[in-house]
């Protein structure tokens, strides 16, 4: 790249001058490329030590004058070739002009002024696109993808000087995290230590401090463990680890949330020496934060933060801490922590002013919402910017036609009237109601007709007593009411009440009934998500009623399973409301669907909460709070399942051995996780634990599974088994109770754990929080996702692991394959499809992977990482002829035509070439020259032989697969691999797999006989595949002995089926009458046919290729003649006698005498398989073919087993483990020559 000039005092330090003239000198780094010897060795460990590569390229040009000792320099390339490109221009360009100049200063300031000139042409052009990082990131980026040979869509992200710790030895080097990969380079006295890690693969990823390794980071994988230390900066390089890492993670888990995480927003303008990726990856993090922090919807995006203080009424005082400005909400966070938190929706928002400033209020900024209440911020650095970005947010906000507001929810949740029956209509929300609002009541859900429309079920079956009727719990309960109305009048209610420490202490001594499906919707954030969708789940109900699916058969099983011992549940009313609730969810996220313990967890907000209110709550839960909790593999309660673990190692030393030694944790934390303890404890005590979910989070779970087991330590200890253990905390949670709760008491049906003993004594369920919170309180969010990240890590993989145990078990064993060589397959062929995601088309690739899928089918591959695979894997190496092999064999392997295959199709392809003995390995090799492997387009005379190929139902099938192969028409594409991926009905797999475990043995005699061109498709596939074996010549003379007598037999067999007419016609030619128009092919010493020349097979034994002038030139094959009825073994001439002049041969000559030298080939060759086709190509379809000749198998088969040398070439073993770990190798450790080229450049 062109420099600005800048001057250099000693100019030969370090650099070798490689030309000059008398204006400029080109220079190379000593330590790269040819010669160098100490110093050049010395130079280029200097350079990765010390990162000057990356300032000061290999290459430069210096300007010189001839009396003056100081240079400038100009240019600066990475390569030879860049820096060469430069060094023309100049010659061209500036010489002749600079020799005009008679002062040495002008020529040096002509110079300078062009170099400028053309710098800032270069950046004008380069200015539209914004996302380019300049200078040494590009630098960086550019030596990143030669050094590991990654392609253009692999970016770097960063990257930072480092040790890497090989052995007892650090190697310093330099750190590059990209999107997919971990990448390590060092070239230290001629060592050079190259790394490449997939993040997928990263099993454990930790920031450390051992006496060893001081402040380092552990990267572990299956196979080896990695120390990186002696970071500038280790915490900003760990986070951006995380990130990636997570990345990763969430592609293993979930195809479309890794594209979604893939769509990146773009900076504005970039920073120097900073990736744009990096900036990306920062400002996610700062969103989930944001989002997490104040429990935003997940569309939502931090646009900035500022200090400021918040003035706070309630105890008068000027609260430090940070504004956050989004899209759609303004936050405030105190620095001490339960100090107070605020949330302002803008849709709220009525007047933003700027106050008068003063020396007690400096740039204060006064914000009123339409509950009247008025929040004033002050010491705001930039008050007018950011009164201007909140206007621009104000103005965007889309129109609140009565979005509704919680005073409407209070008023639709009033008690109903003493008297009143459930089935009555109940009381409509004060206040208009938009149309679109899902209370409208034309639905047959709607207010008017079913009461869980506009409140909970609680209010509609249970009949309050009058207070004072329930004695002390009625006093308790009219007390936390007051406690809540005071707390409401000083703090505010709604979405902007200021919560404080004071909010968590109300919370914590238990949410009246009244107030608790409000609170619960505030709590979330469910209701900000409630009010900005009105309708959308009034549309969900109507779109998915009356459909099916697998999700909905599992909702109706569990139905009548769902806290069956609730009035509420025990008739039709509460079943319909909860079936529509999940039904509604599992369509709006087919994702998660359905899974066992939503049924439970959701009947409980219906008592609380109408069912638009329920359904938003259920989404708040499944989609933020308790992330991935409800997916087929229930990955986020492992992962919290795995933090109790941590947790219980730290907090209770004691009791974590012996709990891993009964297997305890595994089976009680699932079930205490996943329904929020609603299923281990009776209803009206979890429910007090849910209260303090919705407002702390998946911390007060934790905190109170470690109570549960700290209060029965003594007994756990001295338990014996597993079943006892669960005995007794079953017992124990039994008998957790609410002697405050106002409702009738509710039978639990958990476990009924009575073993004869007197029952444990009752413990009251505020007493449990209490000593939660005293004992285990110091859990910080913060700790939690840390530790959350460390153990979705070991999770994925787990489940990674199991799900390649069970594909490995469901090949069959007569693959031939080892378990080991299946596993190392499949970690290539995972590896394969994963690089098609990292690499390919983003929305084809996602389409292939479906977590509800079977394990089997959810990795699979395209034509393309196929060819890749096959190239790497095959012992069939056919040179230039490979990839088409690969596309036959792929072909025949897509059994179902959806251009994808899976594993087992393709360790089975992979198995009929390595396994099996002489025969096993012809059959499969044959089978890829004839139809569905072999296309129309590849063997013209496919349509022709339909009388041999009674299997082959549709010829269109094929030419499908050729317009794919050919024209990649993505629409085609798209649209079969959606067919392919939809998930199928059970029960097609039940028959797919009877089908499978029915013996199919298929026999020699089952396999259609071959054509004539066919056939010379096969011979050219035996050409190609003998050219790098040892034995050459010798397979080159057998296979032509083998062609010949095959040819003659084929010429026999003709004789039996051919019409009479054709017979004599047959008899009227000879083989010397032919000998003479055939060009004399090369000849060895013995007389034998020569095998084609490597240039030839390489050009004519590519797969497709035909040959001719014109029509009135193309050649009819031979269609009569005896077994010797032709001069050498596979001359096919035509019997017009005007065309004995013509020396243009038919294609089937070209391949099966490899005698047809270059200049044969002409103008007109075309190759078919690609869309364009030549006149010719179509005019000579059906009249070029011996539609009459044919060969079986069984000949072949009788042919080839005649020349030994064949013979002990297929029957050969190869051995695959060695081919799968040149394909899996990650690590290279070499040395290099100082004086020559560093090695890794080339990729």
């Amino acid at each position: 790249m062109w420099l600005g000039p800048e001057e250099v005092l000693v100019a030969h330090a370090l650099w070798v001058t490689e030309r000059a003239n008398p204006f400029f000198v080109l220079q190379r780094r000593r330590g790269h490329g040819k010669g160098g010897g100490l110093t050049g060795l010395l130079v280029g460990t200097l350079d990765v030590v010390l990162d000057s590569s990356a300032r000061v390229a290999p290459y430069r040009i210096l300007h010189q004058t001839q009396d003056a000792q100081v240079y400038w320099t100009v240019a600066s390339g990475s390569s030879r070739k860049e820096i060469t490109k430069h060094w023309e221009w100049l010659e061209s360009n500036l010489l002749q002009t600079l020799s005009i100049f008679d002062s040495q200063e002008d020529i040096t300031t002509f110079v300078k002024g062009k170099i400028h000139g053309i710098i800032a042409e270069e950046n004008k052009n380069l200015q539209p696109q914004g996302d380019e990082d300049p200078g040494k990131f590009k630098e960086a980026e550019l030596k990143m993808r030669k050094q590991f040979g990654m392609p253009e869509g692999e970016k770097l992200v960063n990257y930072y000087s480092c040790s890497y710790w090989k052995g007892r030895v650090p190697r310093q080097g330099w750190l590059y995290l990209t999107v997919n990969h971990l990448c390590f380079y060092s070239f230290l006295l001629g060592k050079e230590v190259s790394l490449v890690v997939q993040w997928v693969d990263v099993t454990r990823l930790e920031k450390n401090a051992t006496l060893l390794f001081p402040e380092s980071i552990r990267v572990d994988t299956r196979d080896k463990e990695l120390f990186f230390s002696m970071f500038l900066n280790i915490g900003e390089t760990f986070k951006l680890m995380e990130q990636l890492a997570n990345l990763a993670m969430r592609q293993l888990l979930d195809s479309e949330g890794f594209l979604e995480d893939k769509a990146l927003p773009r900076p504005i303008r970039p920073h120097r020496n900073t990736s744009a990726l990096k900036r990306d990856l920062d400002a996610r993090a700062k969103n989930e934060c944001y989002r997490a922090t104040f429990r935003l919807p997940k569309d939502e995006r931090l646009d900035g933060h500022t200090s400021c203080t918040l003035w706070t009424p309630f105890n008068k005082l000027h609260n430090p801490g940070q504004m956050f400005i989004s899209n759609n909400y303004i936050c405030f966070a105190s620095k001490e922590e339960d100090a107070c938190h605020l949330i302002i929706p803008l849709r709220e928002v009525t007047i933003v002013e700027k106050a008068d400033s003063s020396s007690v209020l400096p740039s204060p900024l006064s914000i009123s919402t339409k509950s009247k209440m008025t929040f004033l911020f002050a010491n705001l650095k930039d008050r007018d910017f950011l009164v201007q970005r909140i206007s621009d947010f104000l103005q965007k906000t889309p129109s609140r036609q009565q979005m509704g507001s919680l005073g409407e929810r209070r008023a639709s949740t009033a008690d109903p009237a003493p008297g009143s029956f459930p089935g009555a209509s109940q009381e409509l929300p004060q206040g208009p109601i938009s149309p679109s609002s899902p209370l409208c009541g034309h639905l047959s859900f709607s207010a008017q007709e079913v009461p869980t429309a506009s409140q909970g079920l609680l209010k509609v079956f249970q009949r309050h007593l009058p207070m004072e009727d329930l004695g002390p719990k009625g006093a308790k309960e009219r007390a936390k009411e007051e406690a809540w109305d005071i707390h409401f009048f000083e703090y505010g209610r709604g979405m902007c009440m200021y919560r404080t420490a004071r909010t968590r202490q109300l919370v914590l001594k238990g949410i009246p009934e009244s107030l608790r499906g409000e609170l619960w919707l505030l709590f979330s954030g469910a209701w900000n998500e409630m009010v900005t969708h009105p309708g959308y789940y009034t549309e969900l109900v109507e779109k998915s009623r009356g459909r099916y699916s697998l999700a909905t058969e599992e909702i109706e099983r569990d139905l009548h399973r769902s806290m069956p011992e609730h009035p509420a549940f025990q008739n039709e009313l509460g079943i319909a409301a909860l079936r529509r609730v999940l039904t509604a969810y599992a369509f709006r996220n087919p994702t998660i669907g359905y899974c066992q313990a939503m049924n439970i967890v959701t009947s409980v907000l219906l008592l609380y909460g109408s069912e638009e209110e329920a359904f938003w709550l259920l989404v708040a839960l499944c989609e933020r709070m308790l992330p991935d909790y409800y997916n087929t593999r229930v990955v986020g309660a492992l992962v919290d399942q795995g933090i109790f673990e941590e947790l219980t190692r730290d907090f209770l030393p004691r009791l974590s051995e012996k709990m891993q030694d009964l297997g305890v944790i595994s089976s009680i934390s699932l079930s205490w996780f996943l329904t929020l303890f609603l299923s281990v404890m009776p209803f009206e005590s979890a429910v007090v634990i849910v209260d303090c979910f919705f407002y702390e989070g998946i911390k007060v779970i934790l905190q109170v599974a470690l109570a549960v087991l700290d209060a029965n330590m003594e007994q756990l200890l001295n338990c014996s088994d597993e079943g006892e253990a669960m005995t007794v905390l079953g017992r124990y949670l039994d008998n957790v109770v609410n002697k405050q709760s106002i409702s009738p008491p509710i039978p639990h049906l958990h476990a009924l754990l009575t073993s004869g003993d007197d029952p444990p004594a009752e413990v009251d369920i505020f007493d449990l929080l209490k000593v939660s919170y005293e004992k285990f309180s110091n859990l910080r969010a913060e700790d939690i996702e840390q530790m959350r990240f460390k153990q979705r890590l070991k999770v994925i993989q787990s489940l990674e692991d199991t799900a390649k145990r069970s594909v490995v078990r469901a090949i069959p064993v007569d693959i031939g394959f080892s378990v080991e060589e299946l596993e190392d397959l499949y970690v290539v062929f995972k590896a394969k499809h994963l690089a098609s995601q990292y690499w390919g088309s983003s929305r084809t690739a996602a389409n292939r992977r479906d977590p509800s899928l079977p394990s089997l089918e959810q990795y699979r591959i395209g034509a393309t990482e196929f060819r890749e695979l096959f190239a790497s894997l095959t012992p069939w190496a056919c040179g230039s002829h490979t990839p088409v092999l690969a596309g036959r064999m792929f072909r025949l392997l897509d059994q179902n035509k959806d251009l994808l295959i899976n594993f087992k199709e393709f360790v089975t392809g992979m198995s009929a070439m390595y396994h099996g003995d002489l025969t096993d390995k012809l059959k499969a090799l044959y089978k890829l020259h004839l139809p569905p492997a072999l296309t129309p387009e590849e063997a013209e005379s496919a349509l022709e032989a339909t009388s041999y190929f009674t299997e082959d139902s549709s010829s269109e099938e094929a030419l499908l697969q050729e317009e794919r192969e050919g024209s990649g028409n993505e629409d085609v594409q798209e649209k079969k691999e959606e067919k392919g991926t939809s998930p199928p009905d059970y029960q097609h797999y039940l028959c797919m797999w009877a089908k499978e475990k029915e013996a199919q043995k298929e026999t020699i005699k089952d396999l259609p006989k071959m054509n004539q061109e066919q056939f010379i498709e096969l011979c050219k596939t035996l050409y190609n595949m003998f050219s790098e074996d040892s034995r050459e010549q010798d397979l080159y003379h057998a296979i032509a002995t083998v062609a010949s007598l095959l040819l003659r037999i084929g010429e026999v067999g003709k004789k039996f089926s051919a019409p009479t007419g054709r017979k004599a016609r047959g008899k009227a030619h000879t083989a010397e009458e032919a000998q003479p128009l055939t060009p004399e092919p090369q000849r060895d010493s013995t007389g034998t046919p020569q095998p084609p020349a490597a240039g030839d097979a390489q050009g004519r034994a590519g797969g497709d290729i035909h040959l001719g002038k014109a029509t009135q030139e193309s050649q009819a094959v031979v269609e009569g003649g005896g077994g010797e009825g032709r001069g050498s073994p596979c001359q096919l001439l035509s019997d017009d006698d005007e065309a004995k002049d013509d020396v243009s041969v038919s294609s089937y000559s070209v391949v099966s005498t490899g005698s047809l030298q270059c200049e044969d080939l002409t103008d007109d060759t075309v190759l078919v398989g690609g869309e364009a086709r030549s006149p010719m190509a179509s005019s000579r379809t059906g009249g070029t073919v011996d539609a009459d000749w044919c060969i079986s198998f069984e000949q072949i088969l009788a042919s080839i087993l005649t020349e030994s040398v064949l013979v002990n070439f297929f029957e050969k073993k190869v051995d695959i483990g060695l081919k799968i770990r040149d394909q899996k190798k990650v690590e290279r450790q070499f040395s290099t020559a100082s004086d020559q080229e560093q090695p890794g450049a080339s990729g």
